[in-house]
């Protein structure tokens, strides 16, 4: 009964590539033009911020973050934040494309399936009640909920909270990031008990410098967490000489 049902549903409205609405045999999935654009992360990564390590080496980090390293304990990250990539995660963002978050979250569960067996706690990077009221969702939420369902971990959509009202970090550099989310995130105070001595896992859609999964981190090890680790849909490629996380001595 629920194959016809789903057949009747598949015949009615018809799957659609989740980034140029070609028609596609699944729904969820990508065409094949998009597929070959979408550069899903792969081999070799650093441990830390998923960037492309030289050969084949497990368990490494970037020379970045071994000269800086981030205050996290592991990073993930599904795609580059290019081509198609790119547009998918636009898309949730910008275009209120909620209904592809599922099939995001089951890339987010297949890529983080190292940390999870070690993970207490899957929590989102908090937007602010203005901007959450203005955007109506918070895509991080939207993408860390189906993935703490799949993997079977309790999720604590509010662990973290904004405490003050930033400006976008779009078109900033390093060091405005920094500075603009300074004492920016902290534990929700209800929730200070339970990050005590638990392995947090925060979910974002974009890891870009690192300054707000940096705060959104410190800010878990403020309350007691035994330990953070990441994992973001996509990661900004990012040239040697810019560092993602070193500012003089100042982690960003």
């Amino acid at each position: 009964m629920r194959r016809a049902i789903a057949a009747m549903a598949h015949a009615l409205y018809p799957a659609r590539c989740m980034v140029c609405e070609t028609y596609t045999d699944a729904s969820g999935g990508l065409c094949p033009s998009c597929w070959q654009d979408t550069h899903f992360i792969s081999g070799s990564t650093c441990t830390t911020c998923s960037a492309p390590l030289v050969g084949e080496v497990t368990g490494a980090q970037c020379d970045t973050c071994l000269s800086f390293p981030p205050p996290w304990q592991r990073g993930i990250a599904v795609l580059e934040y290019e081509g198609a990539g790119r547009r998918i995660v636009l898309a949730l963002k910008r275009h209120d494309r909620l209904d592809l978050a599922p099939a995001m979250a089951t890339w987010l569960h297949r890529a983080a399936a190292p940390v999870l067996p070690q993970t207490d706690l899957i929590t989102p990077v908090p937007l602010h009640p203005a901007r959450l009221a203005r955007r109506k969702f918070n895509q991080s939420a939207e993408l860390a909920k189906p993935l703490a369902e799949l993997a079977g971990i309790e999720y604590t959509p509010d662990l973290l909270a904004r405490t003050r009202r930033t400006e976008s970090q779009q078109g900033k550099d390093r060091v405005e990031r920094q500075q603009n989310l300074k004492a920016a995130i902290a534990p929700t105070p209800r929730h200070r008990a339970t990050i005590a001595g638990k392995r947090v896992l925060i979910i974002d859609d974009v890891l870009t410098t690192g300054a707000t999964l940096t705060a959104c981190t410190e800010a878990c090890f403020a309350a007691g967490a035994r330990n953070v680790s990441i994992c973001v849909l996509a990661r900004v490629e990012h040239r040697r000489e810019t560092s993602i996380f070193a500012v003089t001595n100042v982690k960003d």
